[in-house]
């Protein structure tokens, strides 16, 4: 008895939550209804507006985006743009599906390889080549934009 009771009361607690009337309007789980949205009005600060457009402009400005890379190579010596020249090479040898950047920042170079939009996706990487370069570790850096696929629908 006790259990028919709870299936009973079960049954009703999932059709309340599948749809729930709210102010005359009815809200489905698997999508969205911008009728809700519409019908909000905000009043903000002018201010809000300005750092809004500020932070926008910043973001055009820049030519990427926040993510990871694993460093490889990273020296201060005479011949260092050689080695790093050379680190590039060898690496893309036998990682070439990986963007290698040769970077210079004085009086050091270095050298960074992927893209990554994720520390996880960079540590992936680390793991594979840890044994060729002990030396690696991950750093975040501003990355190129990932290539977008193209959907291919059969």
């Amino acid at each position: 008895m006790k259990i028919l009771f709870l299936f009973f009361i079960g049954c009703f607690a999932v059709e309340l939550a599948v749809a729930q009337d709210f102010d005359g309007k009815e809200i489905q789980q698997d999508s969205v209804q911008v009728s809700l949205v519409d019908d909000l009005q905000v009043e903000r600060d002018a201010r809000l507006d300005k750092m809004l457009k500020w932070h926008v402009e910043k973001n055009r400005e820049r030519e990427g985006l926040d993510g990871y890379r694993v460093e490889i190579f990273f020296s201060s010596n005479m011949d260092a743009r050689e080695k790093a020249l050379d680190t590039k090479v060898d690496f893309l040898k036998e990682f070439p599906e990986y963007p290698v950047h040769i970077k210079f920042v004085a009086p050091n170079f270095r050298v960074r390889v992927g893209d990554f939009r994720t520390k996880n996706e960079a540590w992936k990487l680390y793991k594979q080549i840890q044994k060729d370069y002990p030396t690696a570790f991950v750093v975040p850096d501003i990355i190129n934009f990932p290539q977008l696929k193209a959907n291919q629908y059969e």
